[in-house]
């Protein structure tokens, strides 16, 4: 039974950064395909960043293109996500995912099996 736990949000003023980190345990973070996705009031889980397995292909949403990255390091198990030039329309609540296969980029949180407890960001102007 997969684990994640995420950590790194909080408080940040516009154009700042933050990484997120979620740390995978019960599964390989290797072996599957893997994603971020956010939560703000109001509004649906969306998909912002999703990768399969070795980062061969990967998925951003076009809110986050070019600022946001995804990437994993396999002997930490451990999936990242580097947010950058942060926008107050980012603010959200941020969930790292895992699906149980690793085959195709997957987009919708129904496709994701596994998810962490959801981290806070909050981006002020």
């Amino acid at each position: 039974q997969g684990q994640l736990v995420e950590s790194g949000g909080g408080s940040v003023q516009a154009g700042g950064s933050l990484r997120l980190s979620c740390a995978v345990f019960g599964l390989k973070v290797e072996d599957y395909s893997v994603g971020w996705f956010r939560q703000a009031p109001g509004k649906e889980r969306e998909g912002i960043s999703c990768t399969s397995t070795r980062e061969e292909k990967s998925f951003y949403d076009d809110s986050v293109k070019g600022r946001f990255s995804i990437s994993r390091d396999n002997a930490k198990n451990t999936l990242y996500l580097q947010m950058n030039s942060l926008k107050p329309e980012d603010t959200a609540v941020y969930y790292c995912a895992s699906t149980r296969t690793g085959t195709y980029v997957y987009t919708k949180a129904d496709q994701y099996h596994y998810w962490g407890q959801g981290t806070q960001v909050t981006v002020s102007s």
